[in-house]
């Protein structure tokens, strides 16, 4: 066959060629679209590991640290401890929002000292009234002008935002298919609850970047750097709890995190190692999160560490060909958290995150919760019905990678169940109590 003629055989077959070449990347791609269904069997799949020695856990200062100090080593890098944090005064925003239902307030937060400290502005918004006030803090992937595109905050230019960057064709396709609140904060359901809401954008602390991530935290001027974007992010959420405490009246004794995806990643980070959180919502966290890394369903930790490496230490990797001999695993994580209540969110065609391993994760953390008199994960297997008061509130609906509605409702009942009532804000201190004992 000639040149010419075989061009014109691949022309006259183009739009055929073309239809092959996308059925081919969409089915090779099913998972990470959400075209799969999570497995709801448990009972067939490997148990977590290591096991949980949990008298041990629960009485030994000494092996908790040193299992922190293991993820530490081999997963996040250091947790960086002695970091400056600086904030400015809280500047009104708008002091009447959703029709008297709130004010809006922005601080400054400056992490790092020198030329290579980092500021981004934490945007809060407040019930009306005098509080103290429950609070949720979250880290988002969009700037502060997609978070609250109806305010003047301001933007990652220091400039005020000026509509959001989620506008437009680009910004419509993103939403219809990670949800509506993919970036987009759900004040008016957290205001009602009376739940004050503050969120910033964790790339304006350590850029989301293999090639910038790096070099920005390893200049932040502090004794001990971040070497993962994981452990730096979840030390955003120190700060934030920081300025919270100085310029916003919030309960000191009712402050969640909450995190989707990476973030929901950095939110158990920030659970484990700042003892002043006391609820975390790790929404579809997947990988490095509350997912098993020894479990081979959707991403795995060996794709993700591959293709994001700033989000781990770089010691991770060489376990990434040796996963079943990694020293440890989440459920350790998630045992490492009680007595914090924590609720997992799933989307049960999320086989990316693998909602599965997660799960399992939970039971064999569970016995931590359940020796310090406390609930852990409720019978009923993946499928259970949702119980926010739960010290392991397990959420799995249908649908894929997203933030939609119900989940934020499912977020505000859980912040409720754990935060707002008042006998609940006792119990949270008790549990501060003995966590910290628990490590004496």
């Amino acid at each position: 066959m000639s040149v010419l003629r075989l061009i014109a055989w691949c022309l006259v077959r183009l739009p055929l060629l073309i239809l092959i070449f996308v059925l081919a990347l969409v089915m090779s791609s099913c998972t990470m679209l959400g075209l799969n269904y999570a497995s709801l069997e448990v009972d067939n799949k490997p148990a977590a590991s290591p096991a949980i020695d949990v008298p041990v856990l629960l009485n030994s200062s000494q092996q908790r640290a040193a299992l922190m100090q293991k993820f530490e080593d081999i997963l996040y890098g250091p947790w960086p401890e002695g970091m400056p944090v600086r904030w400015g005064t809280a500047r009104t925003v708008l002091a009447d929002i959703l029709d008297g239902k709130g004010v809006l307030k922005e601080i400054p937060v400056t992490v790092g000292e020198g030329a290579g400290a980092r500021t981004f502005f934490l945007v809060v918004a407040l019930p009306k009234g005098e509080g103290p006030f429950p609070v949720v803090i979250s880290e988002t992937f969009s700037s502060n002008c997609s978070v609250f595109p109806e305010y003047p905050v301001t933007s990652p230019d220091g400039s005020a935002c000026d509509g959001s960057d989620m506008d437009g064709i680009v910004g419509s396709l993103v939403t219809k298919m990670f949800g509506e609140y993919i970036a987009l904060a759900p004040l008016d359901q957290f205001m009602e609850a009376g739940i004050a809401y503050a969120s910033f954008y964790g790339s304006d602390l350590v850029p989301d970047s293999r090639e910038r991530g790096p070099t920005v935290m390893a200049r932040l001027g502090g004794p001990t750097e971040p070497t993962g974007t994981l452990m730096a992010w979840a030390y955003g959420f120190s700060a934030a709890i920081d300025a919270l405490e100085a310029e916003a009246p919030i309960d000191p004794d009712g402050i969640a995190v909450i995190g989707h995806s990476r973030y929901g990643k950095s939110a158990l980070i920030a659970g484990v190692w700042d003892w002043r959180v006391d609820a975390v919502i790790a929404h579809q966290s997947g990988f490095a999160g509350a997912s098993l890394s020894r479990s081979h369903t959707g991403e795995g930790l060996q794709r993700m560490a591959k293709t994001y490496p700033h989000w781990l230490a770089p010691e991770v990797q060489p376990w990434l060909d040796y996963l079943d001999e990694l020293p440890v695993d989440q459920h350790e994580l998630l045992a490492l958290l009680a007595p914090t209540p924590v609720l997992l969110g799933n989307g049960r065609r999320d086989v990316w995150s693998d909602p599965n391993s997660s799960f399992r994760a939970a039971m064999a953390a569970s016995a931590v919760y359940e020796a310090m008199d406390l609930p852990g994960l409720p019978e009923g297997g993946m499928q259970q019905d949702f119980r926010p008061s739960a010290g392991i509130a397990w959420w799995l609906r249908p649908g894929g990678h997203s933030i939609v509605s119900e989940d934020v409702d499912t977020f505000v009942a859980f912040l409720q169940a754990h935060l707002s009532d008042p006998s609940r804000r006792v119990s949270a201190v008790q549990n501060r109590e003995k966590r910290v004992d628990s490590a004496q």
